[in-house]
């Protein structure tokens, strides 16, 4: 089954009624025409693939390289570039528009976006340690726990779990599902909460699972 891409603006959550009156929570994704900027074959680049631009940027803040790459599209500068695979290339040509109408409700997709930043953490916040005793003079409570063992091999193994940065992953959640689809407004309403803050950029394709 081919794949189906489109990129789009996280704007927020809502609720959405259906038909027989069902509340269910919904994820509002803008999604202004995207445009193809590229259609990557075989032949040519190894892979079959296609490129989407999405949202305007100004002249001034684009290079000449960017500017030449889009003018091949008969376009303006994209602030974003992102890559589909598994496509039906034949349904794509340089220039066209991909827009929301790719999608219709009832749909199942995975959402790929950015998750919020939570600064630097503990392994607790991290990575769902246990919590220590509090009392009874206990003084392990939210450590790490033993880094290793003294004489083999006397070293911290990588992927040790310990405090530091946490979120600004590259996240996707799978098999969610379209709720209603806006052509008026170029709007996306997807079941459940998908990954990234407000007003960032987040993928919308077809599951793969």
């Amino acid at each position: 089954m081919a794949t189906k891409g489109i990129l789009g603006r996280k704007v927020g959550m809502t609720q959405y009624f259906t038909d027989n009156g069902e509340l269910i929570p919904v994820t509002v994704i803008e999604s202004t025409p995207n445009v193809v900027l590229q259609v990557k074959t075989e032949e040519n680049d190894g892979y079959e693939a296609i490129q989407l631009g999405y949202q305007d940027m100004r002249e001034v803040l684009a290079n000449r390289p960017a500017k030449g790459h889009v003018a091949k599209a008969n376009t303006t500068p994209k602030r974003f570039i992102r890559e589909f695979r598994d496509v039906e290339l034949g349904d794509y040509e340089i220039g066209q528009e991909v827009t929301v109408e790719t999608f219709e409700a009832g749909d199942i997709v995975d959402v790929t976006g950015t998750s919020k930043g939570k600064g630097y953490q503990g392994v607790v916040k991290r990575h769902n340690h246990k919590i220590g005793f509090m009392s009874h003079g206990s003084r392990f409570h939210r450590s790490p726990g033993a880094m290793a063992m003294a004489a083999t091999p006397s070293r911290v193994l990588k992927g040790k779990k310990l405090a530091g940065q946490m979120g600004g992953n590259k996240v996707t959640i799978q098999n969610l599902e379209v709720v209603a689809v806006d052509t008026d407004n170029n709007v996306i309403l997807i079941k459940g909460n998908v990954p990234g803050a407000k007003k960032s950029l987040v993928e919308i394709k077809t599951a793969v699972k």
